[in-house]
């Protein structure tokens, strides 16, 4: 009895996360049309979440997004450079935002776990050529080797970050 009601706790924690991830999806793509910050689109979408883990791990994707976006579009542009940052659907984009700055700024997931959700959330919400682009630039990320930092969000531009949105295309 003990072994199905810890079954269920991690199916609820799992799908608490999941829930968190689209969350931060939805935050940082909606902020791809220019009108408000993905901080202030996130707290508008977590006023009707009632899954503590999921607002948490929401915030914590957006807040790695929005402080890193740069260096998260460099690494795109790095690993992938035959998929230029401005020219990906604002869907793609959002994805490999928020999938990058997991893998590399949440200390609570573990970088594979992270890959084979948002590898899972790339084919549902843009579809199987996505699905392999994120695939491949996740495991390259993750095999690069870190420095300290990347487990903390950057902070070196000072405050307000880098601009957000940022005028691009697509």
């Amino acid at each position: 009895m003990s072994g199905d009601r810890s079954k269920t706790a991690r199916d609820d924690r799992r799908r608490g996360r999941r829930a968190g991830r689209r969350l931060a999806l939805a935050a940082v793509f909606e902020a791809e049309f220019g009108q408000r910050t993905p901080e202030a689109i996130l707290e508008r979408h977590l006023a009707s979440e009632a899954d503590v883990s999921a607002a948490d791990l929401a915030r914590e994707i957006v807040a790695a997004v929005v402080a890193n976006r740069d260096r998260i579009d460099a690494l795109i542009e790095e690993v992938a450079p035959q998929y230029p940052v401005v020219q990906l659907a604002r869907m793609d984009r959002a994805l490999l935002r928020c999938a990058i700055g997991e893998v590399l700024h949440s200390a609570a997931t573990p970088a594979r776990v992270a890959i084979a959700e948002w590898v899972e959330l790339a084919r549902i919400y843009s579809g199987d050529p996505m699905r392999r682009l994120m695939n491949g630039v996740l495991g390259r990320i993750a095999r690069m080797p870190r420095s300290p930092r990347d487990d903390r969000q950057d902070d070196t531009q000072g405050p307000g970050g880098s601009q957000w949105p940022a005028p691009t295309t697509g």
